[in-house]
This record gives structure tokens, sequence and C-alpha cells, in this order.
């Protein structure tokens, strides 16, 4: 789309719309203040990874607050939504997944005012634009305002973070599977310290999504209708089911090695007693064998026929019935 300034603006999208349906005509960018829009209009700008003077730009037409401004600009920041006058500021964090195990995080910031949106991406990779052709072939839906489009956004955000929960799901199944055949290899132990401490990272970061999407369903917020909160207590919804499943993912990787560790203490408990019994029962020989292996010329049965049968039969005799008592208490 043309822009009426010499800037290489990184916008990605800059639509009007009346009635839900988008004027044939392209919205100027060009920093003058603008006007305020008829009922059932409004501005839909979308941008990415915009510096301070592009930001400057689009301040500048719509009157956006400075602090407002320099939180959009600032990609470190959490989830969060204020108030200023009657336009409304809020950051979502966006998460996807990475290399290996990581996971990769960005933030969108939206302006929300009467009649305007202005959705500001930075560090995510997930465009709006699917997003948006979908809302325009739902007119009715884009006829409600920018706080059904912002709504929409924040599910569209949400939403992005099953298929990582997904995928941790899938591999920590794995591992606890395979920790129940055999002792986690150091590799394995390493790997699950690495989720557990992913999972932590992304409660931390994730987890005030819960607290905006609340405030955005209960509290009576300007640029927003009453009407419209429902539709963001089903994103609170979404995401309070999230947090649900990494709250699972966390118990189960720390109950994983726990698990783990007692199953092989079992399998070395067993060892053990096998050990054991079989010591028992070749101690018997060994005992006899000492001691008739001693060079005496005086012990009994020493020069008698029947003396070295007699004590392999005794031997096999004890031995035996060793055997069978061990095996009677499974320790065999």
């Amino acid at each position: 789309m043309a822009l009426c300034h010499t800037m290489a603006m990184p916008i990605l999208a800059q639509r009007r719309y009346c009635g839900g349906n988008p004027e044939p005509n392209e919205l100027v960018l060009d920093g003058n203040p603008r006007t305020p829009l008829p009922g059932q209009s409004f501005d839909w700008i979308g941008l990415a990874n915009p510096d301070a003077e592009e930001m400057g730009l689009v301040q500048r037409q719509f009157a956006l607050h400075a602090l407002a401004v320099e939180d959009a600009l600032n990609p470190t920041q959490l989830p969060k939504v204020e108030v200023y006058g009657q336009q409304l500021f809020l950051i979502a964090t966006t998460a996807a997944s990475g290399e290996g195990d990581k996971i990769e995080y960005g933030q969108t910031a939206l302006f929300l005012g009467p009649d305007f949106l202005i959705t500001v991406r930075n560090g995510s990779t997930r465009a709006h634009t699917a997003l948006r052709q979908r809302l325009e072939a739902q007119p009715e839906r884009l006829s409600e305002g920018p706080d059904y489009v912002a709504h929409a956004i924040l599910d569209f955000i949400v939403d992005g973070y099953q298929p990582i929960i997904d995928k941790l799901e899938d591999v920590v199944q794995a591992m606890e599977e395979g920790a129940i055949n055999s002792f986690p290899a150091s590799s394995t132990i390493r790997r699950i310290f690495r989720l557990r401490r992913q999972m932590r990272r992304f409660v931390r970061i994730i987890g005030p999504m819960e607290e905006v999407c609340e405030r955005l369903a209960t509290t009576d917020l300007p640029s927003i209708d009453p009407g419209a909160r429902i539709w963001f207590r089903d994103v609170l919804d979404h995401v309070r089911r999230t947090m649900r499943r990494v709250a699972g993912l966390r118990d189960t990787l720390a109950s994983i090695v726990e698990t783990a560790s007692l199953l092989e203490q079992h399998r070395q408990g067993d060892m053990t007693r096998q050990l054991a019994a079989w010591a028992a029962i070749l101690a018997v020989p060994t005992a006899i064998a000492g001691i008739y292996g001693m060079n005496f010329d005086y012990m009994p049965e020493l020069h008698q026929r029947w003396g070295y049968p007699a004590v392999m039969g005794m031997i096999a005799l004890v031995c035996g019935g060793l055997w069978v008592r061990f095996r009677s208490i499974d320790w065999l």
C-alpha cells in the first residue's frame, strides 16, 4: 500500500472500515492529526518492528500517549493493560517454538481507541494477515468495532500457545514412558531440568496474560463496549486452560525423576536380594570346602569311602533347600 511519506515504514496493513466493509480508498498515514470518524467506522493499522521515528508518525496522527509509545517500542515488556484518557493500551506476549525445546517470545502492543486499532509487533513472526482476511469475510463482526478486532487478535495470540504445549506434552510423555523402563540417562535428566526452566519462564512471561484478559472481561474500560466483554471472557478461558496445562507439565517433569529414582531403587533392591541369595547358597560349599581343605591328618570321615559322596550330597541338599526358600520369598 502506498504511503504519503518517504520513510520505509514497516506497515503491514492500513485500512479503514465502514459498517464492517473495507473502504476502497487507501488510508493515508502522513503524521497529520486525524479527525474522529463517524459511527461504525474505524481504522486498523498493523506495524512490525518499527523504530522510534516511524512510531512518532503514527503517534502524531492518532494522538497516542508518549508513555504507551515508549512501552510499545520496548520488546521486554510483560503483558499489561493501561488507560490513557479514552484510549486503551495493551501489551500481549507472543510465543513460538524455537530450536529444540526452546520457546521464542515476542510481543504485540495494541492501541485501542473509539475509532481505531493499531497493532505493533516486535519479535513475533505470526502475522495477522490470515486473521484480517477471516474477519473481512465476516462484515457483521467487523461492524462491531475495533474492540471486537482487539479480542480477535488476543484470541489469535493465545491460540498460538497451544502448538507449543502440544509439542512439549509429546516430549514429556515420551520421557515419562521411558523412565518406567529404565532410569533416565544423564542427557535426559539435563533435558528435564531445561524443560522445567522453560516452563518456569513461560509462566513468568505468559502468566500476566491471565490478569490482562480478566480485567478486559470484567472491568469497565474505555473503547470497549460492555457487550464485548463476553468475547474477552472466552480469551480468558483459553489462557487459564493453557496455564493449567503448563502446571500439569511442570508437575509431570518434577515427578519423572522421582518416579524413575523409586523404580531404580526397586530394581537395585531386587538385584541386591538376588545377589544376597546366591551368596548365601554359594557360602555352603565354600564353607565345607574350606574346612576340608585344611591340612590336618586327623579329620572326621577324611579316610572313609563314603565321605566324598556324603559331603557332596549334604552340599546339594542344603543348597537346594536354600534355593527353594529364596524362591518362595521372591528373592530368586
